[in-house]
């Protein structure tokens, strides 16, 4: 429901090693500007800089990120929220969140990565926008059910790749109740990789393996451009 076509797609290589680190720095900077710069009190900043750490990305680089986003250093942070809507192959409904400084050179870039596709059409009626935690905990087949309703979250699915002896969940929280989700979900032992607000698709689409596969390319095509932030489908 969302993003689940990139769950497999997550091992990265050498060559889009630092095009990620950007990416990380600026979702650093974006999650202190909206909660603060201290990781203890704002649950998204948290969780980014552990995906961070994780992807080796230099100590120095986070804390410029976390002061630029709080506006602790005298560079300001210049980067908008541009969201774009329209259609993929086979009639997928796809939302892309681009982190921008100009929208005027995003704007024709997204037109070309959706050459195969439909940019333009408003698709955000087929999509929830709600609180998204992604978490493991070790021990398989744990009651995601009842975690999902200790932690407050509303409705809550398997991930489709965990490591051995481990189970892993996406739940869908209220916007609102996002950082509540997170940290009770923390306190219960489960170790959150994810916490953002998103899109999950309301009926998302099953296509045969050719297509899927070609909605999958498309996807991950727009994913690698240097101003996405976040791409969302329609796509079971």
């Amino acid at each position: 429901m969302g993003r689940q076509w990139l769950q497999k797609n997550r091992e990265i290589n050498a060559a889009k090693r630092g095009k990620l680190f950007s990416k990380l720095a600026r979702e650093i900077a974006i999650a202190a500007k909206a909660g603060g710069p201290d990781p203890a009190m704002n649950a998204r900043l948290a969780v980014t800089v552990e995906a961070a750490r994780k992807q080796s990305v230099p100590g120095d680089t986070i804390q410029r990120a976390i002061k630029k986003g709080a506006g602790l250093l005298d560079e300001k942070l210049q980067l908008e929220m541009v969201t774009y809507e329209g259609f993929g192959p086979h009639r997928v409904p796809v939302i892309v969140e681009c982190l921008t400084e100009n929208r005027n050179r995003t704007a024709p870039e997204m037109r070309v990565l959706f050459k195969k596709g439909q940019l333009g059409t408003r698709v955000a009626f087929l999509f929830h926008h709600v609180g998204i935690v992604e978490a493991t905990h070790e021990g398989s087949g744990l009651d995601i059910e009842a975690a999902a309703i200790e932690a407050g979250a509303q409705e809550v699915e398997p991930l489709e790749e965990v490591a051995a002896a481990h189970t892993g969940a996406r739940f869908f929280a209220d916007r609102g109740h996002l950082d509540a989700v997170t940290r009770a979900l923390r306190q219960a032992g489960w170790s959150v990789t994810a916490s953002e607000m998103g899109y999950a698709a309301k009926e998302p689409l099953e296509l045969p393996s050719e297509q899927r596969k070609e909605v999958e390319e498309f996807l991950a095509a727009i994913d690698d451009n240097d101003d996405v932030h976040r791409v969302y489908a329609g796509l079971r």
